[in-house]
């Protein structure tokens, strides 16, 4: 059986958004419910999260963003944008996030483990270099990719975004540059606006942003077709040393806020999709991060069949 790494802490759910915001720690409950009487947990490999530091965020975001997150922490509550609430330990749950993540892939990258998830939040692709957005306070996904290209030294790393929302931070932090190939399925147009098939990257790195707009409604076809169209040519063509995964399950069907079709087993599908890939291009070293989902059930059962398929190879 493959070695699979899981970043969990109950810390995570620290990060307390009030009773009606849709990125609730009821998320992580859900997730680790569904380990528990599915019987997954014993099968994977505990990765302990550290705390990021400093120049880890300062990575891709810039110090006027950090600390205003970081002064959060010494307030009730407060809305960093219309729908980013930072209470007073969302700072600590954030710099865990991004920590999470960054032991995550140094663990697969180290061959400890061949595979990992971090089951982490906040939720990271929406946070910006200069300000938080979308539920994001960090960009968890944009500071592991940097981390493993200037201090890892890789010279390709690719990042696909299954997320029913575009990932635009993501996107922005290496738009003009070939060593992080930014891939995106998404509902478009659609939150945040960003992520139409024009959007290529610029400079370098024209050529290595790859957006796949799907249309309100797309189910798993719809996505099996973008995936053999574009995501798994593109990855294929790239042959990226590690593949980073931003895995949303807000494309379900179930999902409140997506307004997509796709099934349990859409998710298993993609995951499936990935991992060969990555088997033929990179040793199979696979690291995937939470991002949004906002139905549990359709959430847990996202989230059950990739760790299945991860654990299956």
């Amino acid at each position: 059986m493959t070695k699979v790494g899981i970043v969990h802490d109950p810390r995570y759910q620290s990060h307390e958004t009030g009773a009606m915001h849709p990125e609730s720690p009821e998320r992580l409950r859900a997730i680790e419910r569904m380990l528990q009487s599915e019987g997954l947990l014993p099968k994977l490999v505990e990765i302990a999260p550290h705390a990021a530091r400093a120049e880890d965020i300062l990575l891709v975001h810039d110090k006027e963003h950090y600390d205003e997150v970081a002064r959060s922490s010494e307030q009730a509550g407060v809305y960093l944008d219309g729908d980013t609430f930072a209470g007073p330990r969302s700072f600590e749950a954030a710099m865990l996030a991004a920590g999470g993540l960054l032991e995550a892939a140094d663990r697969v990258l180290e061959g400890e483990v061949e595979r990992s998830f971090a089951m982490v939040r906040p939720p990271g692709h929406h946070a910006e270099r200069e300000y938080a957005m979308g539920f994001c306070l960090f960009n968890n996904v944009g500071i592991a990719a940097e981390h493993l290209v200037r201090r890892r030294h890789l010279k390709r790393v690719a990042v696909v975004d299954f997320d029913v929302h575009h990932g635009n931070a993501t996107q922005h932090m290496f738009y003009d540059r070939p060593d992080v190939f930014y891939i995106s399925t998404h509902r478009y147009p659609f939150y945040p606006g960003t992520g139409s098939a024009d959007e290529k990257g610029s400079g370098a790195g024209a050529g290595y942003t790859l957006n796949l707009p799907l249309r309100a409604a797309s189910n798993d076809e719809d996505y099996r077709q973008a995936f053999e169209t574009g995501v798994l040519p593109a990855l294929r063509a790239y042959r990226p040393e590690i593949l980073l995964v931003s895995a949303g399950f807000d494309a379900h069907r179930r999902d409140p806020l997506g307004g997509m079709s796709v099934t349990d087993a859409g998710f298993r599908y993609m995951a499936e999709a990935l991992e060969k890939v990555a088997e033929d291009c990179c040793q199979g070293r696979t690291v995937y991060v939470l991002e949004g989902g906002y139905d549990l059930e359709g959430l847990a059962g996202g989230v059950r069949e990739v760790f299945k398929v991860l654990l299956e190879k």
